[in-house]
């Protein structure tokens, strides 16, 4: 669950970086990419707490 709070924070600095560059092609590169670490760190919230429930 660490490491996907470690993804969704960088992917939300690698956002901010590319709002700041946006007129240039690296800035909406940059803006995609992290948008992309963010939303895959959320998924994998989710995946992960439905592995945690319990078996029956």
């Amino acid at each position: 669950m660490t490491a996907n709070w470690i993804v969704i924070i960088v992917g939300i600095a690698v956002s901010f970086l590319g709002w700041y560059l946006t007129p240039h092609a690296w800035g909406y590169g940059l803006f995609g990419f992290g948008l992309a670490h963010i939303i895959l760190g959320i998924i994998d919230m989710f995946r992960f707490a439905s592995d945690e429930e319990p078996q029956s």
